[in-house]
């Protein structure tokens, strides 16, 4: 059964290739999404070409909604989005797939069934498809190389989706193995360099020399050093001296 999370339902209008609709299957269920809707497809249902193709994302295409006509897969929506990449001589709103996404959200949390609809490869929607919308989606893409495919249109409007609907993650770091360095290795880090660089003559002009010393500490501790970062740091200075040593 689909979950029970509100959202809205993609309906995929005559789509011509099976995996196709396999390709829009797993792109809903990247994000969460389990209302598809099917209507009328090219080359019968089910179709083995899309399962193949949905891999993990099967279950959306057993429950999906399939319908001999747009109306009837309609019937229950009281707004509905078609997603056009061409003008259509149609007075209607346009939205970009964000913001199309934010007001699909509102209205679904406001208990509205809310749908979008996406036009088979060849050609896209009809107009008299997209007669039935309330609002259009267009997507700002190059307009020498407009057409999107369905799985991608389709992954598009999950990814915007989700955006609304999931919190961000922060950003984070992969350690691989170590931990971030702690204030005291990072000020004997800074001490290492400075002394060794004192014993240099780096610290020229003497008259500049502690606003220099100031902006090097700025330097070690604007890094996000980690303890292995300190370590090579370490190491490189001293095998720098110790080769300076040598000659």
């Amino acid at each position: 059964m689909p979950t029970d999370t509100p959202q809205p339902s993609f309906v995929l209008v005559r789509p011509q290739m099976g995996e196709n609709i396999g390709a829009a299957a797993r792109a809903m269920w990247n994000f969460g999404l389990d209302r598809m809707r099917v209507v009328d497809p090219r080359d019968g249902w089910p179709n083995q070409r899309a399962v193949a193709m949905a891999s993990g994302a099967g279950r959306l295409l057993d429950e999906a909604m399939l319908t001999p006509d747009l109306p009837t897969a309609l019937d229950d929506c009281s707004f509905v989005f078609a997603t056009t990449a061409r003008p259509r001589g149609l007075t209607k709103p346009v939205y970009t797939p964000e913001q199309a996404m934010k007001e699909a959200n509102a209205r679904v949390k406001a208990g509205e069934k809310v749908a979008v609809m996406f036009g088979p490869e060849r050609a896209g929607l009809e107009n008299e498809d997209i007669a039935r919308a309330n609002a259009i989606i267009s997507v700002p893409v190059n307009p020498e190389f407009a057409s999107l495919n369905l799985g991608q249109c389709v992954l598009l409007c999950a990814y915007e989706w989700s955006r609304q609907t999931m919190s961000a993650e922060p950003m984070n770091y992969e350690l691989a193995g170590t931990e971030w360095a702690s204030a005291i290795e990072v000020e004997k880090l800074a001490n290492h360099y400075e002394e060794r660089l004192e014993e240099a003559g780096f610290f020229f002009p003497e008259t500049k020399a502690e606003n220099m010393k100031t902006n090097l500490r700025n330097f070690w501790s604007r890094m996000p050093l980690t303890r292995a970062d300190a370590q090579i740091l370490h190491g490189v200075l001293r095998q720098m001296v110790r080769w300076k040593e040598r000659g």
